[in-house]
């Protein structure tokens, strides 16, 4: 996570983001370098570490065993067009795919918190040979869209175009 001083609430924001969402985009890399962009269910606790949980043999679980770098967008499809900007979260992670206790530790925030609408899993689900496996993507940095007025630089940076800038994540 970015450590900076966050005198907008971008922090409070970000988190309202993380959990007002379901859904996160996760950007992927092949072997070929090739991009690919996957919606995923996701839970976390603490915003830092996302789970979900793939077959192994989709794009997006074969490029993370590549490359593991990845990026992700979690924001509201339903925003009116020309708000959705302070809506979304930029995130950059290190993915992995997740085996025996970080696995089992996995499922107990999967799919939480209760009423998101995923469902229980057990560990033979996601123990191989069965069709799941369970990842996390590990934060190192979080950014938004710094507001500004049309017209006029974002107070923060003095940029007068659509740019991010870093946020702390508040708990």
């Amino acid at each position: 996570m970015t450590e900076q001083t966050d005198d907008t609430g971008s922090g409070s924001a970000a988190r309202a983001i993380i959990d007002g969402n379901m859904y996160m985009v996760l950007a992927t890399v092949g072997p070929d370098g090739a991009p690919w962009a996957s919606p995923v269910f996701y839970s976390t606790e603490d915003g830092r570490d996302f789970y979900w949980v793939s077959s192994p043999e989709v794009t997006h679980s074969r490029n993370l065993a590549h490359e593991p770098r990845v990026g992700i967008v979690i924001h509201d499809s339903r925003a009116p067009v020309g708000t959705a900007a302070p809506r979304a979260l930029y995130l950059t992670a290190t993915a992995t795919e997740l085996a025996g206790a970080e696995a089992l530790e996995a499922l107990r925030v999967i799919p939480n918190p209760a009423g998101r609408g995923g469902w229980t899993i057990t560990p033979d689900e996601v123990r191989a040979p069965a069709r799941w496996r369970v990842y996390r993507a590990r934060v190192t940095a979080y950014s938004m869209i710094c507001p500004h007025e049309a017209g006029r630089p974002c107070a923060e940076h003095g940029l007068n175009y659509e740019h991010r800038g870093d946020v702390p994540l508040e708990a």
